[in-house]
């Protein structure tokens, strides 16, 4: 079988991927390129996720495109605004002529006689598995799986008679009008979901086994909207994104220089919003440091509203056991429920778990160490996006897509077929992936690929950093080796 073959190919519609196929138009224009996409529509977790109240949980002056103004006032917004603007970006840009639906990737292999990649795709309508190949690979494949959620085992679990629905397969037709509702966790879907299901539900009890940081924030950022009213839409965004970028980069890196400052800080904003009776230290005040896990937003305090109406409300606590009608906790006290959430967490995957070969080796990515934080070393034309655990994922996604060109645009200057990061430096030390612990990064730490003590091969976390290296570092630097 012949395979279909394009100079690149990114994997994956989702924002990264978008981003990636604008940059190739761009800054490559004459290279073509598709997108493969394992699912029906563009937008990745925005097309997955449809649990009620689904929003971004950063600002959308930095979570959008540097090329395309988010001018919606809602710098919070709700999936459904966010998914109109990724379809405007790509039916603007005729990224959608380059998409290729339900093209599920399942295996990739490199030769370096040929300097090629060869994809074997998983298509709807064949019988038999598509073959594709490129010149370069560029991986948007986001970093978790899109099979199924985590949810722990819990004692019980059979026993209980109502439904047990995890956030990432929400059920759209599902009634919770009047019922009693147990959301377990306290990451950013629990507190998403939570402000809306009590609009509806008799009672939501959010319980979580330890507390996270909140901080409430407008969902409409006023100085973004009098800037759009008085400037350019083009320049309005500039500074719009240049202000959060800042924002982001200040609460990051006072955090981590004055965490008990910070600490006082989050706690007064909850004193403020909670009333009496209310056990801040208890719910909302973690053991761990600001920015040790991400901080939840809660915008415009919602889900301090629903906590204060009596909608819903907080209990940290160990889960026992599951019963027919409730959940038994280790204190002894009983939560009555008609429908229990699991919104704890994602299944971290590194590239989908797709096999990958080079010149017939399988790759093990445990053992590899990352390159400036978007290759990897001994794996040739093959770069990957990832985005901050401190900002938004886009920032760094779009640096990397620029980044990806400025190599192609190398190699085709110099007339080079191969570039490839090469690791040997005897006294660089190896250390975690992400120097980040919430637990889904935890349970799978020890798959992921590892970075090292210095640069290139240490991962900052720092959009100023990461601006200065992706676009004025050398690409002839001695560990990206040519021919």
């Amino acid at each position: 079988m012949t395979a279909t073959h394009f100079d690149t190919i990114i994997i994956g519609a989702g924002i990264s991927g978008i981003s990636a196929a604008h940059y190739m138009q761009t800054d490559c224009p004459g290279k073509t390129y598709a997108i493969l996409e394992g699912r029906k529509n563009i937008g990745g977790t925005w097309d997955l996720f449809r649990y009620p109240g689904i929003r971004s949980d950063s600002d959308m002056y930095t979570f959008g495109f540097a090329f395309k103004p988010w001018t919606n006032p809602k710098a919070i917004a709700p999936r459904e605004d966010i998914i109109q603007y990724l379809e405007e970006t790509v039916n603007e840009e005729g990224i959608d002529k380059h998409i290729q639906f339900e093209h599920k990737l399942l295996s990739a292999s490199w030769s370096s006689e040929t300097a090629t990649w060869s994809l074997t795709v998983k298509t709807p309508d064949s019988a038999d598995h598509q073959l594709f190949s490129c010149s370069f690979l560029s991986l948007c494949t986001g970093y978790y799986s899109y099979e199924s959620g985590y949810t722990p085992v819990f004692a019980g679990f059979n026993d209980f008679k109502g439904p047990i629905i995890h956030p990432q397969k929400w059920d759209e037709a599902l009634d919770y009008t009047g019922k009693k509702i147990v959301v377990i966790g306290s990451g950013a879907t629990a507190m998403t979901m939570i402000p809306v299901l009590a609009q509806k539900a008799e009672h939501v009890t959010m319980l979580q086994r330890s507390p996270t940081y909140v901080i409430a924030l407008p969902d409409v950022d006023k100085k973004a909207v009098w800037l759009n009213n008085k400037l350019p839409k083009k320049t309005a965004y500039k500074i719009n994104r240049f202000r959060m970028i800042l924002f982001q980069r200040f609460s990051y890196a006072f955090s981590r220089r004055f965490p008990g400052a910070m600490k006082k800080a989050l706690r007064k904003q909850l004193e403020g919003r909670m009333g009496e009776g209310f056990d801040i230290d208890k719910h909302f005040t973690p053991t761990y440091n600001p920015w040790d896990q991400r901080l939840c937003v809660v915008p415009n305090g919602d889900l301090f509203k629903a906590i204060k109406n009596k909608k819903a409300n907080v209990v940290t606590d160990h889960i026992e056991k599951f019963t027919t009608n409730g959940i038994w906790l280790v204190s002894g006290d009983f939560i009555a429920a008609d429908i229990i959430v699991t919104a704890t967490g994602l299944n971290v995957e590194f590239f989908n778990n797709v096999p990958f070969l080079v010149d017939g080796e399988k790759v093990d990515f445990s053992k590899k160490v990352v390159y400036k934080g978007l290759m990897v070393d001994g794996i040739p034309n093959m770069t990957f996006a990832s985005g901050y655990t401190n900002a938004s994922w886009t920032l760094k996604c779009e640096m990397t897509s620029r980044y990806t060109c400025r190599i192609i645009n190398y190699m085709t200057k110099n007339g080079f077929k191969q570039c490839v990061p090469v690791q040997n430096d005897p006294d660089l030390v190896i250390k975690p992936f992400l120097d980040f612990n919430p637990g889904y990064v935890l349970r799978v730490l020890d798959k992921l690929p590892k970075m090292g003590n210095k640069k290139p091969w240490k991962i900052e976390q720092n959009y100023f950093y990461d601006k200065k290296m992706f676009e004025k570092s050398a690409l002839d630097d001695g560990i990206l080796q040519y021919n």
